[in-house]
């Protein structure tokens, strides 16, 4: 059964859906996107995503086609059609099309935004065999542009970030800019030192992530100590454990930087704890 997706106010067996090919999403990347969480049928963090993407969008002077009530209930209703148990809704935002290729603008009031969303069914999403043996990262440097903060769709760079791992023999890559790490090419990135967390501070360098901010707020409730810094790859690779955070990963603990192995090589206490705290608070505020 094929599923059903949302393209500009209706519902359409993914088949039948179509966008123009003078879209700017297709055609400069100009566009924002947010991922939410499914886990029993219910949407995790739906607030936060819904609160990036506003920003997302005002500051790239773009306008929303719905109201985040209507947004919602797309989510809902899309959760419900293709029968989700656990997986991920994908929402994009683009500038429309004007008809035909300008690096100008279109008039917001003659081209509306084209908007879609889509499901992807993952079973099992929060019992990831990854979260029982860690991962293995490699360094990578960052060359992206310099407003990280905004969730576009200019995924070109940690696509070829993730590519790059792939051919490494692990299973992702940490960006580092000027000695200092970021990110991950999908995720934000932690160490634990001490007992201490510590990850880079929000600015332009880095995506806010919606996890990132809950599970802080999750480990300062639990009386962990959490410094937002940003830290080198020799501090990383002299941690104790290592983790990173995403809407579909969760909390992952990462346990080899560029083939360093982190404490005993296998998942540390503070990611583990973590992780079991954020999937049980999450669940309890699914909507």
């Amino acid at each position: 059964m094929s599923r059903i997706v949302y393209v500009n106010g209706s519902y359409l067996p993914e088949e039948e859906a179509k966008i123009s090919i003078f879209d700017r999403g297709f055609l400069m990347a100009d566009g924002v996107y947010e991922v939410t969480s499914v886990l029993d049928g219910k949407l995790l963090d739906f607030a936060g995503h819904a609160a990036r993407l506003q920003r997302s969008l005002a500051e790239l002077e773009m306008a929303c086609p719905v109201t985040m009530e209507e947004l919602l209930a797309i989510h809902r209703e899309l959760v419900a059609r293709n029968g989700v148990t656990d997986g991920m809704v994908y929402l994009q935002i683009t500038r429309g099309s004007a008809g035909d290729r300008d690096f100008a603008f279109p008039d917001p009031a003659q081209v509306p935004p084209t908007i879609v969303l889509f499901t992807q069914s993952k079973p099992g999403l929060a019992d990831n065999p990854a979260a029982r043996t860690g991962m293995r990262v490699i360094t990578v440097p960052d060359i992206r542009w310099g407003r990280r903060d905004i969730k576009t769709v200019q995924l070109l760079y940690p696509s070829m970030g993730k590519m790059m791992a792939r051919k490494a023999g692990v299973d992702d890559a940490w960006m580092v800019e000027d000695g200092l790490v970021t990110e991950g090419t999908s995720n934000n990135a932690y160490i634990v030192k001490g007992g201490r967390i510590i990850t880079r501070h929000l600015g332009s360098e880095i995506l806010h992530g919606i996890t990132r901010a809950a599970v802080l707020r999750l480990a300062r409730e639990a009386q962990m100590e959490v410094e937002e810094r940003a830290f080198s790859v020799d501090e990383a690779k002299a941690a104790d454990e290592a983790f990173i955070t995403s809407a579909s990963a969760f909390v992952m603990p990462v346990v080899e930087i560029d083939g360093v192995k982190l404490g005993s090589g296998a998942p540390g206490p503070v990611a583990t704890r973590l992780r079991e705290i954020y999937l049980d608070e999450s669940r309890k505020a699914a909507i």
